[in-house]
């Protein structure tokens, strides 16, 4: 149920290949595999075993009798806690050997997988365990006659789905709040990526858990995801990945009427008025699109560049971009941006930019693929400028390293512009006006907006969108309100 494997970078691990169902790692019910693809050389680097929908129902009856045993069921919130501990300490301690897992199976640079994105795994993971035995109720004065007061119980078995931009980082905000609130988990991995978030539940084992509270599998969306969604004994789903996915799992889910979780698409705004510190607005202009390979929901994709400004700001961000968006091997250190993730991602870029072509917009940088040593889903970071509001790289969410500008004459056109799309998940702007930022920021619909930064998410803080970028929210203190049913209990203290 393991192989053996080494990276280029020279560390050696035992990679899980199984579904992780009770605390132990098995086959397929019909033995059936899909292979994990190395986006850098486009080699198969394993294969793993991937969910029925009878291993769905078999990882589903495990987290229910987990869910009602007294070891998981009995524990404080302090010992639940203590778990959560233990596990980021695991994380930390194999720090390393995740990120190094990261980079090969995802292509995201090592040095952020394990400066960045391990990191997170365990703050998130401290962050719950340290809101374990503090996810109070209530007692609500009604007066002498009644006793009343509201406590916080636990949904039940929850489903959760992540995508494959974060495997590590998007686990842990989904199993971070549901542990933390006493629920038990059936987490189905991307099956793109699957590799690092099974090495986890190794460490799920070590950390102590009771079998059955964190089973982790791998299956296709169509076949596992479908099932774990309409299973009649999940409770709760959460999901993060496409709008288009997102409604699907709405659909089904509302069979049953299960809780959801929605953190779907996004085409985020940045804007920069004519005040703003123009090299700061580059600076995180090309930070908010080329990270990650611009595999990311809140990507600040749309750059709205006021008129005086233009020019100036065009040069400055082609310049940054220059500089800074190293494509290479991932696991170079110059490295900043690696291959996207599948083939079909990078060829869902390309046509993205074959489109913006056919439709008039200039291309200022890149427009091509980027092969290293003649492979690799790699492609050039792309600057559109000449950009409409009716072309597809304007509306559409393309995923990729690629960015449209346009300018603006004045604020309120600004914000028709920054709004005129179907999400709604992120956006930023920049001014030296603060009386203008907080009066933009309240105009813009977004569920998150960053002033004089972009995308620097933070673990403490409510992450979601509203419009078609999902319902709900993660992260923060918000973020245990799904994962919690409040029960009102009333005493009649004249009996």
């Amino acid at each position: 149920m393991e192989v053996q494997l080494t990276a280029p970078n020279g560390k050696m691990w035992s990679q899980p290949l199984g579904l992780f169902i009770n605390n132990e790692f098995v086959k397929s019910s019909n033995e059936q595999k899909f292979a994990s693809i190395n986006p850098t050389t486009e080699e198969e680097i394993c294969s793993v075993f991937a969910a029925t929908a009878d291993d769905v129902d078999t990882a589903v009856a495990a987290a229910r009798k987990a869910f009602k045993d007294a070891s998981w069921k009995s524990l404080s919130g302090t010992e639940r806690g203590a778990l959560m501990l233990k596990l980021a300490d695991l994380v930390t301690q194999n720090a390393e050997v995740l990120a190094t897992i990261e980079c090969l199976d995802n292509g995201k640079p090592y040095s952020v997988a394990l400066t960045e994105n391990v990191p997170e795994v365990a703050n998130v993971f401290r962050y719950y365990a340290g809101y374990a035995d503090k996810n109070f109720g209530q007692v609500i004065d009604v007066g002498p006659a009644k006793f009343a007061y509201t406590v916080k119980e636990p949904l039940g078995v929850c489903g959760q789905i992540i995508p494959w931009n974060y495997p590590l980082d998007m686990a842990a905000w989904k199993l971070g709040p549901a542990l933390c609130c006493g629920n038990t988990v059936v987490l189905k991995l991307a099956e793109q990526t699957p590799l690092s978030m099974l090495y986890v539940a190794k460490l799920v084992k070590e950390a102590g858990f009771p079998p059955g509270v964190v089973n982790i599998i791998n299956g296709h969306g169509r076949e596992a995801g479908a099932a774990l969604v309409q299973h009649p004994h999940v409770d709760k789903v959460a999901f993060t990945g496409s709008t288009a996915t997102g409604k699907e799992i709405m659909k089904m889910a509302s069979a049953t009427m299960k809780n959801i979780t929605l953190e779907t698409g996004g085409k985020s705004p940045l804007v920069v008025f004519d005040d703003a510190d123009v090299d700061l607005a580059a600076t995180w202009s090309h930070i908010g699109i080329m990270s990650n390979q611009g595999q990311i929901c809140t990507a600040t994709s749309r750059l709205l560049v006021q008129e005086g400004v233009y020019d100036k700001f065009v040069e400055s961000f082609k310049a940054k971009v220059q500089e800074l968006s190293v494509v290479g091997d991932p696991f170079e250190e110059s490295t900043f941006q690696g291959p996207q993730v599948t083939k079909a991602q990078y060829e869902r870029v390309l046509g993205y930019i074959q489109s913006g072509k056919e439709e008039g917009a200039t291309v200022m940088l890149g427009g091509e693929p980027a092969p290293q040593k003649g492979k690799g889903f790699f492609v050039a970071p792309t600057v559109f400028t000449d950009v409409k509001p009716s072309m597809k790289i304007f509306r559409e969410e393309i995923f990729g390293p690629c960015v449209a500008i346009i300018s603006f004459k004045t604020e309120e056109e600004a914000i028709d512009l920054a709004n005129n799309t179907t999400y709604g998940l992120g956006a930023a702007l920049f001014t030296r006006d603060l009386v203008r930022a907080h009066r933009v920021a309240r105009e813009i619909e977004a569920g998150m907006v960053w002033i004089n930064s972009s995308n620097d998410s933070d673990y403490r803080i409510p992450f979601g969108g509203v419009k078609q970028s999902g319902i709900g929210r993660e992260l923060g203190e918000a973020g245990l309100a799904a994962y919690s049913n409040v029960k009102s209990i009333h005493v009649n203290m004249t009996a």
